[in-house]
């Protein structure tokens, strides 16, 4: 299953990356792809929607389902 959520304060390849590490440790996620011009990522696996956005908070980014 693929969830994409909405992520603001991204700004860089860095960012992005950060954003990715937070949600590939994610239980129940397979893989995720973070992209900053778009706000956004795209999260493949059967992780909790509320799981996702805690972890990308936690990493110091606002997010969204």
């Amino acid at each position: 299953m693929t969830t994409t959520i909405t992520v603001e304060g991204m700004s860089c390849g860095h960012c992005e990356q950060t954003v990715e590490d937070a949600l590939r440790d994610t239980n129940g996620v397979t893989d995720a792809t973070a992209d900053h011009e778009r706000e956004e990522a795209r999260v493949e696996g059967d992780a909790e929607v509320t799981a996702l956005v805690e972890a990308v908070e936690d990493a110091g980014y606002d997010a969204e389902a």
